[in-house]
């Protein structure tokens, strides 16, 4: 979690599944009642792989009942009992407004896998929540124990009266979302209506206050607009749908920060807050779709375009920034520092199957599995209860899984998405049936009318060979669309952001019943039209070669490196499989051979990448000094199961584009302590030059939360060594963050005695942004160095690099 921007991380949460709202046969054939194509519910479909079955078992066995575990020793639950009187109280019990939306995403996510795992002691707990939920809500429909718990006193982001901060912070609108997604979601699982109850009593408080000529206010963080859609669906209630347009329609007076900086339908680009962006591009779909808006079609199509042309990570993150946890400019796409927060990538396939099913491209299933696979897993551990709330692409060993964050929309988030995987896998209008992944399952279908059974075999993402085996009840003519990915066409992603090093001759091909049959491609789908016999199967062979992509020459932070990619994963070299546990200065030349090898009792059994490479490094005289190395690269979403260390995505064409390991300096051999321990305490000493004091792409340590007080950092040498001058790079992240340079700095040395005394400086203090200030002073014999800094009365402080140097000889 990014601590520096506390006040903006509270802005965040996700959320959705169209995928258990819908029926088979019920695709409309245009624009305008609901959406032309239709995804096959995930209630139709068994997942029966290695890869995902597992997946989903674990979210069921493990993630669930941990997150449900930190939502009671939280307070989470808490506030719900004695905003209904179920427990004594005055005061909410958590830090945020919105983390009543933890309790409804695992509800939700709960709902979809008591599909899956009929579970009697989950259904009881779920079923207790939602009475506490009930108790909660007040008699004329509002809930939202931030303000229930304490009226007169309510969470200092709420405002005093009900919605008067909806566009700002309160999220009373963002609560009510998640609450109509997992009332929808509960209802289609278990057929109760105890918390569609709930929502509805919700949904019309907020019909009676919202709308024209009512309240209007946009709300600050999107998806009451997707939750109103599903209560639309559920109940035929066209108030609702009519509201979510209205919260639509009446953006464009507040900040880019909440997408509400422009109309909707004027909005061309991604910016601001990731998650909040995907959630109003999705609802702008669903209602689009529903009501025909070519506006809003035409809108969104162009913000995709940004998106994925400008903007997208080669893992299929979104949302490079931390500071506002959002987009950055175009190309803009740093590693070390890249957000990309699993619940963007949540919202990024949610937003992509809706473009999918109004416009039947697989360009936007490209997108939706790179995100899948990479940016969207990686969020979770193997072992399905620690997580990741930004993904970054490279690590100098600062990064963590933690088991739960204050903010914890993001494991929330994932107990949700993961059950409902299996629906996103077909989609039908009419008489065609659309394949867009490829899983070993079985699915059943009613296609124009007509029952039919697949069932798919492969060991995909680990092989390219699918087999699909149709079994209709009679012989029948309908049309087989297989998705045919980009990365199998020479394409890893839409558009020019990335290419592959070189091109494929590998050929895709295709059989049925044995005998290789010509396609019509036809927006990425092999279109398969013929009248289908019980039994008939269909063999599709996709080249699994390891491929080298490279980025465009506009992304300065990738110019000079590749990034290995092996069918739809993509690939990383970590600390653990390097000898001196630097990968960074792994240097990939071009003629390097690369081979692809199963590893079973590797991180739950993966495909690695090894080859013959180079590592560069840093000589005493400056001078770069490569010699020959191992790679082994993993896939990328299994990082951080082994421990912190260093990792990287992309890794140096050349020398000089990977980061040498530096030759020792008294400042790398030193012990470093501080005032303020943080796991980014590494950032002073790992010789890193910043490009200017915001240099996102390096590392660095920061004392945030902390103002106006008194800190310091220390070197501890290994031997009393005599030292001359020292110099600092400040960190400075205005405007967005929170750290400035400081007011004031100073050294003091530690005598033999264990006192410290300040040096004798030669050269004044000097404080100031996007270079070093270094100062020179008397020398000194000592064991330990400590800079003593002043932070700034409104914002903290934060270091780059911090080095020392010994006294120049005399030629």
């Amino acid at each position: 979690m990014h601590l520096l921007h506390r006040p903006l991380l509270s802005l965040l949460i996700t959320g959705l599944t169209v995928v258990s709202l819908v029926r088979p046969g019920t695709a409309q054939p245009k624009l305008g009642g609901d959406y032309p194509i239709q995804p096959v519910p995930f209630t139709a479909v068994k997942v029966t792989d290695q890869f995902w079955a597992p997946r989903i078992r674990l979210n069921h066995d493990v993630t669930i009942p941990i997150a449900l575990k930190h939502c009671y020793s939280t307070g989470r639950v808490d506030n719900f009992l004695v905003a209904g009187h179920l427990k004594p109280g005055t005061k909410f019990c958590t830090e945020y407004p919105f983390d009543d939306t933890d309790i409804y995403k695992i509800i939700e996510g709960a709902s979809y896998s008591l599909q899956t795992f009929p579970d009697k002691k989950l259904d009881k707990q779920v079923d207790s929540l939602i009475s506490y939920v009930a108790s909660a809500q007040e008699p004329d429909g509002y809930l939202y124990t931030a303000r229930t718990i304490d009226p007169a006193h309510p969470h200092p982001w709420s405002g005093l009266k009900r919605w008067e901060k909806e566009s700002d912070l309160s999220h009373e609108l963002y609560n009510s979302g998640h609450l109509f997604e997992a009332a929808v979601a509960h209802y289609q699982a278990t057929g109760k209506k105890t918390l569609l109850d709930v929502a509805l009593k919700n949904a019309d408080l907020l019909v009676k206050d919202f709308g024209p000529g009512k309240l209007s206010y946009a709300p600050g963080h999107q998806i009451v607009e997707m939750g109103l859609v599903k209560l639309y669906r559920t109940t035929g209630n066209k108030q609702y749908l009519d509201l979510a347009k209205f919260l639509l329609d009446v953006r464009g007076k507040g900040q880019e920060y909440s997408q509400d900086h422009k109309p909707v339908t004027e909005q061309a680009e991604a910016v601001g807050h990731s998650v909040r962006a995907t959630y109003m591009y999705s609802g702008m779909a669903d209602v689009a779709a529903i009501t025909g808006d070519k506006a809003y079609l035409k809108a969104i199509d162009q913000i995709w375009h940004d998106v994925v042309y400008d903007k997208y990570y080669i893992t299929g993150g979104i949302g490079a920034q931390g500071g506002h946890e959002g987009f950055g400019p175009a190309y803009d796409l740093p590693n070390m520092s890249a957000y990309n927060e699993t619940c963007a990538a949540i919202g990024n396939i949610y937003w992509n199957q809706r473009l999918f099913l109004l416009h039947g491209d697989a360009k936007f299933y490209d997108v939706l599995e790179r995100t899948l696979f990479n940016g969207m897993l990686s969020g979770v551990s193997l072992s399905g209860d620690r997580f990741f709330y930004p993904n970054p692409l490279e690590s100098k060993g600062q990064h963590a899984r933690s088991a739960w964050f204050g903010c914890a929309c993001c494991p929330s988030n994932v107990c949700r998405f993961i059950p409902s995987m299996p629906g996103y896998i077909y989609a039908q209008r009419g008489n065609r049936l659309y394949a867009n992944l490829f899983v070993n399952s079985t699915a059943n279908v009613t296609l124009d009318g007509m029952p039919l059974s697949v069932a798919q075999e492969t060991r995909y993402p680990w092989e390219g060979a699918i087999a699909f085996t149709v079994n209709p009840a009679t012989a029948k003519a309908f049309e087989l669309a297989i998705r045919i990915p980009g990365w199998a066409r020479n394409q890893p992603v839409p558009g020019n952001l990335y290419a592959f090093a070189n091109q494929s001759s590998a050929p895709v091909e295709l059989t049925i019943n044995g005998k290789k049959v010509d396609y019509k491609l036809e927006d990425g789908y092999a279109i398969l039209s013929q009248t289908w016999q019980p039994g008939n199967v269909i063999r599709l062979s996709l080249p699994m070669e390891i491929r080298r992509v490279m980025a465009s020459k506009n992304v300065k932070a990738d110019e000079g490196k590749v990034a290995l990619e092996r069918g739809p994963i993509v690939y990383c070299a970590e600390w653990p499989d390097s000898p001196n546990g630097h990968v960074l200065d792994l240097v990939l030349p071009a003629q390097a051979s690369l081979q692809a090898e199963f590893k079973p009792d590797l991180l739950g059994g993966v495909e690695v990448i090894t080859g013959q490479v180079e590592k560069v490094k840093r000589t005493a005289t400056n001078q770069l000094e490569t010699s020959p190395a191992t790679l082994t690269a993993i896939p990328y979403y299994t990082w951080a199961n082994r421990g912190a260390g260093e990792m990287a995505v992309w890794m140096g064409t050349r020398p000089a584009a990977a980061k040498p390991t530096a030759a020792p300096t008294i400042a790398s051999t030193s012990k470093l302590t501080a005032s303020y321990p943080t796991k980014t305490l590494m950032a002073l000493n790992d010789q890193d030059t910043p490009k200017n004091s915001n240099d996102h792409d390096n590392i660095y340590y920061h004392w945030w939360p902390k103002k106006d007080t008194l800190q310091w950092v220390q070197y501890t040498f290994a031997k009393p060594t005599t030292v001359a001058s020292s110099k600092v790079y400040w960190f400075d992240d205005s405007p967005w963050g929170g750290c400035r340079i400081p007011a004031s700095w100073k050294l003091l040395y530690q005598t033999a005695t264990g006192e410290w005394k300040p040096v004798k400086n030669k050269s004044p203090y000097v404080v100031s942004k996007d270079a070093f200030d270094t100062v020179t002073f008397e020398p000194v014999q000592t064991q330990a160095l400590r800079m003593v800094i002043q932070l700034p009365k409104e914002a903290s402080s934060g270091i780059l690099e911090w080095s020392v140097e010994e006294p120049k000889r005399k030629k």
